[in-house]
């Protein structure tokens, strides 16, 4: 059985790495979709393009080794996360930052048109609060960043502030504008709102908690699953465990809370439409 997570990290200095890709792998896991974390957490400064490109090579190097030396397939999602960028423009100015930021984007264009990728993420705004002038240009990074996915044929993992209806809609507003594929924005650590993300043209990507779950099945199977795991050995298990999506998927078939066609439809047909991949049966 085919079980995806959507949205892992890995860290070869402060966590697990390989063994919790063999821990998602014993639990009944098969494909993740490996996202970079930031240019300081793989050793590189994150103060011009250059370092954010260096990390987002490195971040392939750790996909690569995965694919190599465990039986889990991974996938290579890149870009830079919003918090880079505020902590980037903090220091060095706004006008600087963005310009920076968005030389690395173009890199991860790149790297996706060579198929080394299959997704810009994460991008988006930061969670916490910032100057005006920094949230209104990390909007303007976003859409950069979905008119260079959508250029490239390729998905968008956001990752942004606490999500509600409203929020939503605000988003599906920019996607419309952009022009993207609506089924190519992914909302990572996305609420329950199903129906409402598929109104407006975003694709969500459900925490595999329990509750959430729940929620989001009573609204249909038009999502994908992950953890956010962050591979932190101070923070074990935050923000899910790597075991978490296969567990859960297993035993909400077991209750009969899904059925084997909604979890196929969850793990291989979404991953399939929004990412162009083959996942093999």
């Amino acid at each position: 059985m085919i079980i995806f997570d959507n949205h892992f990290h890995v860290d070869p200095f402060k966590g697990l790495f390989l063994e919790a890709v063999k821990q998602f792998h014993r639990a009944g896991g098969t494909h993740l979709n490996i996202v970079y974390k930031s240019a300081h957490d793989y050793g590189f400064n994150g103060a011009r393009a250059e370092d954010f490109m260096k990390a987002m090579n490195f971040h392939i190097e750790l996909v690569e080794k995965i694919n190599r030396e465990t039986s889990v397939k991974a996938f290579a999602v890149i870009g830079v996360h919003p918090a880079e960028f505020a902590y980037l423009a903090e220091k060095k100015g706004v006008e600087y930052a963005k310009n920076e930021v968005m030389k690395a984007l173009d890199y991860a264009q790149k790297l996706c048109f060579e198929k080394k990728a299959i997704a810009i993420g994460e991008i988006g705004r930061p969670h916490y609060e910032v100057s005006k002038e920094i949230w209104n240009e990390s909007i303007e990074l976003m859409k950069y960043g979905m008119e260079l996915a959508k250029e490239a044929d390729c998905a968008v993992q956001l990752h942004t502030e606490s999500f509600n209806e409203e929020k939503f809609r605000e988003l599906g507003e920019i996607v419309k504008k952009v022009g993207i594929k609506p089924y190519k924005v992914v909302k990572h650590y996305s609420p329950p709102l199903i129906k409402v993300a598929e109104e407006v043209g975003v694709f969500p990507s459900i925490l595999a908690s329990k509750k959430a779950l729940i929620e989001a099945l009573m609204q249909g199977d038009r999502f994908l699953m992950e953890t956010d795991y962050i591979d932190d050995k101070q923070r074990p298990g935050a923000v899910l465990g790597p075991k978490t999506v296969p567990k859960r998927t297993l035993a909400f078939i077991q209750q009969g809370l899904m059925s084997e066609e909604t979890a196929h439809k969850i793990h291989v047909e979404n991953p399939k439409n929004v990412y162009g991949v083959e996942i093999e049966e």
